[in-house]
């Protein structure tokens, strides 16, 4: 697996991806525009090639955008459904200038229409993506959430309908969040349970769906349906919950990104929790110089963590 990090782009889109590779990072995730709003600042060609470049001169393997968090489209409001359907597409397009491998987004939550309506809304507002950028090269990774409220997608059954119905596989997998998944009562902390969480995914949408992580403990307890991310080995998954996990060869060549909470010292954190993770894989696994220290209050926790 490829261990990197959501990281800001406050400071520009190839700063950020320097300051991934220098905290001992694989991978990046980003946002590409405030995802507190519904639409940003046009993507200038010149920026997006100085991300792709840096991507490329600091040798990290994969990249990811992560898409704002107004979206719903589950939505059974129209007005919100057309706006939300209008912001996913732009999405799309500023990932596709950007280079990237996908674009990961929650799916949106049905609000009280019921989990049939939504799971169809979802597929429809898919639909109508892929046909409005039919020669797209970003990949769509559906995030599983923890179970909280009307939310979709936090059994493996709702995102394999999504999955089977929109197709292709090119175009649309899944990201697995690990705090959601614990959060939705999957435990996969031990061997015996790790191979019940394969297992599953094999008997639903496939491993070959999978195509990023998000690498965050939980906060609260198992089957809590509380979206509360910790560090790594500060929470109730604990490090070695992650073992299997991130020496898994199914996902050798599939990112793992850091979501996980900053303090004072800014990604300081971040290379703390990559050096816990790449501490479980074997020696040389990771191909990657140590991580440095991070410069102190390089991002906000607002602006580069859920």
């Amino acid at each position: 697996m490829y261990l990197g990090a959501h990281l800001g782009i406050a400071e520009g889109l190839g700063e950020a991806v320097r300051t991934a590779r220098a905290i001992g990072g694989e991978a990046i995730q980003i946002f590409s525009k405030s995802p507190q709003m519904w639409s940003g600042p046009p993507l200038s060609a010149e920026a997006a090639a100085e991300f792709r470049a840096a991507v490329q001169t600091e040798g990290l393997r994969a990249s990811h955008v992560h898409h704002g968090y107004l979206i719903n489209l589950a939505s059974p409001k129209r007005a919100m459904l057309g706006r939300s359907r209008k912001a996913f597409q732009d999405e799309v397009h500023r990932a596709e200038l950007l280079g990237v491998d996908g674009l990961i987004f929650h799916p949106g939550a049905h609000l009280s229409s019921g989990t049939e309506a939504g799971v169809r809304t979802i597929i429809e507002s898919l639909t109508k993506t892929l046909e409005a950028v039919p020669e797209g090269r970003v990949r769509l990774l559906l995030e599983n959430a923890a179970g909280q409220g009307t939310a979709m997608c936090s059994t493996f059954e709702e995102l394999a309908s999504v999955l089977h119905a929109v197709g292709p596989p090119s175009r649309v997998g899944v990201c697995l969040d690990t705090c959601h998944l614990f959060a939705a009562g999957v435990d996969f902390t031990t061997e015996s349970g790790y191979g019940t969480l394969v297992d599953r995914i094999e008997a639903t949408f496939g491993s070959a769906a999978v195509g990023a992580f998000h690498l965050n403990d939980a906060k609260a307890e198992l089957g809590s349906h509380l979206d509360r991310h910790e560090n790594i080995g500060k929470g109730r998954i604990g490090a070695e919950g992650f073992r299997s996990l991130v020496n898994d060869a199914r996902w050798e060549a599939v990112p793992g990104y850091l979501e996980t909470p900053l303090d004072e010292r800014g990604y300081a954190r971040y290379a703390e929790d990559l050096l816990t993770l790449q501490a479980l894989r074997p020696p040389m696994a990771s191909g990657v110089a140590p991580a440095r220290p991070a410069r102190r209050g390089g991002a906000s926790r607002s602006s580069t963590v859920k």
